[in-house]
């Protein structure tokens, strides 16, 4: 299992889940974040006042998934996200392995509950549950 994390520009979340919709990954967290990479700082005046902003706006994806959709998901979103041949502030995208995850409503735990299609669901057969 891994936990993907993906930042992209704001106004290219429609064609990124556009994206991960066509390859069936349909389970995601959507977080408004600020930050800064290699992206300048640009001036704005606001009420009289000029500033330069240094953290830009973004959107943090979260997306939990089973081995066989981690490459998969990961190319949905470079293809929604990148502009062009791609540009400095497209974005960026971290894989880290999940431990575990618990559905709460069921307690089922492992490949599981995090659901889908993969393959890796039929294999794991008996649901394991949290004991409560």
């Amino acid at each position: 299992m891994k936990i993907i994390l993906a930042i992209v520009r704001p106004e290219k979340l429609p064609d990124v889940k556009k994206s991960l919709w066509n390859e069936e990954v349909k389970m995601m967290t959507i977080l408004d974040v600020r930050g800064c990479g290699q992206q300048k700082g640009q001036i704005e005046e606001y009420r009289g006042v000029i500033e330069e902003v240094t953290l830009h706006r973004k959107v943090m994806m979260i997306i939990a998934v089973n081995e066989s959709y981690v490459e998969k998901t990961v190319e949905a979103i470079v293809k929604g996200a990148r502009n062009g041949k791609g540009k400095v502030g497209d974005g960026k995208i971290f894989v880290l392995d999940l431990e575990d995850c618990i559905r709460i409503r069921t307690g089922e735990k492992g490949v599981n509950a995090i659901g889908g299609k993969s393959k890796e669901i039929k294999k794991a057969g008996k649901t394991d549950k949290v004991v409560m």
